[in-house]
């Protein structure tokens, strides 16, 4: 027997022994976690028994059959702080200003909030969705339909069913769904031979939102951790969303549908804290400048967040406004200065020369990361603009003073933590210009003023007569 053959048939019997095992566990009757030794009831098959712990039902569509289960939070309960039934009177255009208009106003009763559990986090043509959760707002509250392949066989009908789920909605709600959740069910409809119904959906990423506003607050904006900064929701029991995959393998291996319950529950509750975070986020971008008080959002980083967006968008008053009030409530060293510096860059864009070279002459006054770019700038409003080079080189001489470069020492000699030698041989040369300028200047001055008695009467007698 040749080297190979060994191989194969040592592969054999260890592939025979693997599925011997899993053999005596997949037909015989799955034990109930409520009562170990118990047999699974007469008469259920074990891809079934998903029935026993969940409310739903088998569906059928020309493609197969799944499992639906549906979970209605009443609008009188409440999700930490927020309401569930105040969704129900949510503007129609919510989402026009967060989405930068592409969101057409919808009734909310048309927004559909979507998440997914999959077979792996990675992506790719070999990760399923094997539970799709989809939240709508009622008029009795908030509802989450899942809808679950129990093997990847019933993967085709849960596909078509969430077709025609989803051809009620006109606006898809997710929280990076736009990166991880849409491609990923495209590319599982593609496989499945089927087009997907999300061409006609505007989609609303709203992880991209709550990253702005709160970024700079929180070290973490993952929608869990939201959950509990913002709605005061601290989940108990919650599974892990990295340990989902390997619950979900050993359920096709075992049928042991218990240990998929607290998927489900994490599925559905992700979902209806989109769904509350979808209440909060939009508003603060629809009216940025949250002048009432009992507002949610007055911390000083939230307001720079909005007011970042704003800059961005170019609306230099209204971000000018949020910066200031994002001062004036309190911020942390790090952001205070970006925050006086972007102040002052906007005062400039709006010539408001005065109040900009304030706001430098603050910077300029401490130590912090924007103290030389401060002063550069304050350098450059007297040469530029007040064309005044005697200030500006009074300016670049504090710089250089400041950064223990002042005339006589050496270059090498600035701190490093203050700055470069590249940076200080800058300064070195603007310095150099600005002597040039007011050396210039003040020779120009006397030549105006004429030239002495004695210096005319001298040029008046060496002057040649003319013939």
């Amino acid at each position: 027997m040749s080297e190979l053959q060994e191989q194969l048939q040592i592969l054999r019997a260890r592939m025979a022994r693997i599925d011997s095992k899993y053999r005596s566990l997949s037909p015989g009757p799955s034990p109930d976690p409520r009562s170990p030794g118990d047999a699974e009831l007469p008469g259920r098959t074990a891809q079934r028994y998903i029935e026993e712990w969940l409310t739903g039902a088998e569906i059928e569509t020309s493609f197969g059959r799944h499992f639906e289960t549906e979970k209605l939070y009443e609008r009188h309960r409440r999700h930490g702080s927020a309401d569930i039934g105040d969704m129900q009177d949510l503007p129609h255009d919510l989402l026009d200003a967060v989405s930068g208009g592409t969101v057409p106003a919808a009734s909310p009763t048309e927004w559909a909030f979507l998440d997914t559990e999959t077979t792996g986090l990675a992506g790719g043509t070999g990760t399923c969705a094997f539970l799709v959760g989809v939240g709508r707002i009622t008029a009795e509250g908030f509802r989450v339909r899942q809808f679950f392949m129990r093997d990847y066989a019933e993967e085709a009908s849960l596909l078509d069913s969430l077709t025609r789920h989803l051809a009620e909605f006109r606006v898809l709600i997710t929280y990076n769904g736009r990166t991880f959740d849409q491609p990923l069910l495209e590319t599982r409809y593609r496989m499945n031979r089927a087009r997907p119904p999300f061409g006609r959906m505007e989609h609303l990423d709203l992880l991209h939102g709550a990253r702005r506003l709160w970024k700079l607050r929180f070290e973490s904006c993952r929608l869990v951790d939201l959950e509990q900064q913002i709605l005061g929701v601290d989940r108990d029991g919650d599974v892990p969303g990295a340990l989902i995959p390997y619950l979900y393998f050993e359920y096709l291996r075992t049928r042991r549908a218990a240990r998929l319950l607290p998927v489900f529950q994490h599925n559905a509750t992700d979902i209806l804290t989109l769904a509350c975070l979808t209440a909060i986020v939009p508003q603060a971008f629809r009216d940025p400048q949250q002048s009432c008080p009992e507002s949610p959002l007055r911390h000083g980083a939230e307001l720079v967040g909005l007011g970042r967006w704003l800059l961005q968008a170019g609306e230099l008053e209204r971000a000018r406004t949020l910066f200031r009030r994002a001062v004036d409530a309190g911020l942390s060293d790090d952001l205070l200065f970006r925050t006086l510096w972007d102040v002052a860059a906007i005062e400039r864009k709006l010539d408001q020369d005065e109040t900009a070279l304030a706001v430098w002459s603050d910077l300029a006054s401490g130590r912090n990361p924007y103290r030389f770019r401060a002063l550069e700038q304050i350098a450059k409003h007297w040469e530029h603009r007040a064309k005044d080079p005697a200030k500006a080189l009074e300016t670049v001489r504090e710089a250089l003073a400041l950064a223990g470069a002042s005339p006589g020492v050496s270059i090498g000699e600035a701190r490093p933590a203050e700055l470069s030698k590249e940076d200080a041989a800058a300064w070195r040369r603007r310095e150099a210009r600005l002597m040039s300028r007011v050396r210039n200047r003040t020779a120009g001055k006397r030549t105006l003023r004429g030239p002495s008695r004695s210096t005319s009467r001298s040029a008046s007698q060496n002057k040649p007569r003319l013939l």
